[in-house]
């Protein structure tokens, strides 16, 4: 749970980023980065839960 609302965060802040008025190109890269890590993250989460699951199960 922590890991999704720190993904969100982070996103909160990327989009803060780019309504601000940094430059357009920086600004799309730095979205793409901030969208790559939050759906690195929430697969992380998912993994997680997962492999604690079928620990679980066993």
């Amino acid at each position: 749970m922590k890991n999704i609302i720190a993904s969100l965060i982070v996103f909160g802040f990327a989009v803060a980023m780019v309504s601000c008025g940094a430059k357009k190109e920086e600004a799309v890269a730095a979205t793409v980065d901030s969208v790559a890590t939050v759906i690195d993250s929430a697969v992380e989460v998912v993994d997680s839960v997962v492999v604690d699951s079928a620990a679980v199960a066993n």
